[in-house]
């Protein structure tokens, strides 16, 4: 398959962005210029980048241009990229899906959060941790951070349903690529008393990133599955 001019400035752009190659607290250099160097038009080079913010490589901030998401340079996170990301809820379709609620509550965040996010720490994010339920069994624990200001309106109500629901329907927004790290822990005092895990049970822990359509990161989670409940599967795309 013949690689297109933005594909293959995209390509460069991206080794570039893992070997470090730019600052992470600046941005990088603007359309034009890196017009100029890759002798491309502006908008060839306006898509190379959107390749690369969809891929949750880059983030632009409006009045401040484009920069390195700090996540990006985790080089043991995996990126799963799927036709579309799904809550549990979707996954579940057909059965009967409930939630606990075992904390609400709006915060600042810290730096880790901050970062993921790719917002400043001054911006509120809600802090949610809840037990999600299939047909009346215990199936994961859920942490999740998510900026106030970009996901609005979540409330008790929302929670008890389906917050993908919400962002997609209620906020007429679209979830694009996640970013996501798969592990297996050992059952914390959470897990033992909400999954119904014993002590020697293992847990499989999925650390994510979601981003929306426009390119900015809405969720960091931590989902806790019960080892019995749940199997993953990837998605490979040729390219």
């Amino acid at each position: 398959m013949t690689t297109t001019k933005y594909q293959a400035i995209a390509n460069e752009m991206r080794n570039r962005i893992r070997n470090e190659y730019y600052p992470t607290d600046q941005p990088i250099p603007d359309e034009l210029t890196l017009a100029e160097e890759f002798s491309c038009s502006r908008m060839t080079m306006k898509k190379a980048l959107e390749v690369l913010v969809m891929e949750g490589l880059l983030h632009r901030k409006r009045g401040h241009g484009t920069f390195i998401l700090k996540s990006a340079l985790q080089k043991q996170l995996v990126h799963v990229l799927e036709k579309e990301t799904i809550g549990l809820t979707e996954t579940a379709k057909g059965k009967k899906v409930t939630s606990h609620i075992v904390e609400f509550s709006v915060e600042f965040p810290n730096e880790v959060v901050a970062n993921y996010l790719a917002i400043e720490s001054t911006d509120p994010v809600y802090k949610i941790i809840r037990v999600r339920y299939v047909e009346g069994e215990p199936y994961v624990i859920e942490k999740t951070y998510m900026p106030v200001q970009r996901i609005p309106g979540i409330n008790e109500e929302v929670l008890h349903g389906s917050v993908y629901q919400h962002i997609k329907g209620k906020l007429g927004l679209t979830i694009a690529t996640t970013h996501k790290m798969i592990r297996a822990d050992k059952p914390n005092e959470l897990d033992q008393k909400y999954l119904n895990c014993k002590k020697d049970d293992p847990v499989l822990e999925v650390e994510q990133i979601v981003f929306l359509g426009s390119g900015q990161p809405f969720e960091y989670s931590f989902a806790r599955h019960r080892y019995d409940k749940f199997v993953f599967t990837t998605l490979n795309i040729k390219k």
